[in-house]
């Protein structure tokens, strides 16, 4: 009997030990292997040619499959066998100053593009409502004077980076823009904060569509965010 109790124990700890989670608070996927994290690429939730005319099939293909994997891939191998795979993606973004630099760059990566994917729709488009488009409205003024000042930071960011609609941590929303792939939620960024929206204005983003034309990009970008993804995170984050 002991051995039946023993073999059951066995099997309970192997499922504890390798088991795949989903973050409810990013739903960031991630693979739990004796107590070491291994992170996989998101599916998207539309096909890659949902978003055209305004982003196209090609560009989001390569982007999803190739590049997003390659961050995943590489943030894989830099927190293997470390302290780092015992930490959650947050936490290593909070406190990316003790970490390498392919930390940085590939964790940075993976968080980036798994909110981008997210807060882009075929039904996007339009404006928020509700209570985000009261906060933006009393934050910036408008809804356009909003617009105006994220495309002006997406558009001034040189070379390769982002531009975020972030919420602090006294529940206020700012924009910002960061450089390569690092975020708000980072320590090592002028303005801290937890990312609601963001806009990838690295290069392989739009080159196969708009080539050296960043301004038409982010202009095509209002066309397909999901206002209602927004909201949910900024409901869930206000104080």
């Amino acid at each position: 009997m002991k051995y039946i109790h023993l073999s059951v124990l066995l099997i309970f700890a192997n499922i504890f030990l390798n088991k795949t989670i989903t973050n409810s608070k990013n739903s960031i996927i991630m693979t739990h292997t004796n107590n070491e994290t291994v992170y996989t690429l998101p599916a998207l939730t539309y096909s890659y040619n949902a978003l055209e005319p305004h982003f196209d099939q090609m560009t989001m293909e390569i982007h999803h499959t190739k590049h997003h994997q390659a961050y995943v891939t590489n943030l894989n191998a830099a927190i293997k066998d470390t302290e780092m795979s015992m930490m959650s993606l947050e936490e290593l973004m909070k406190n990316i100053s003790r970490f390498p630099v392919a930390v940085r760059n590939n964790g940075g990566g993976h968080y980036n593009h798994d909110l981008f994917w997210k807060i882009l729709s075929p039904d996007g488009g339009g404006a928020p409502s509700g209570e985000l488009a009261s906060a933006i409205n009393s934050t910036f003024g408008s809804f356009d004077q909003f617009k105006e000042a994220f495309s002006t930071a997406a558009k001034t960011r040189f070379g390769s980076g982002w531009a975020w609609l972030s919420i602090d941590e006294n529940g206020q929303l700012f924009i910002s823009s960061t450089a390569n792939q690092d975020n708000p939620l980072m320590d090592v960024v002028e303005k801290r904060g937890t990312p609601l929206l963001g806009l990838d204005v690295w290069e392989h983003a739009y080159y196969l569509k708009f080539q050296n034309r960043r301004p038409d990009y982010i202009d095509t970008f209002w066309h397909i965010i999901n206002w209602e993804e927004v909201e949910k995170r900024y409901l869930a984050l206000k104080k």
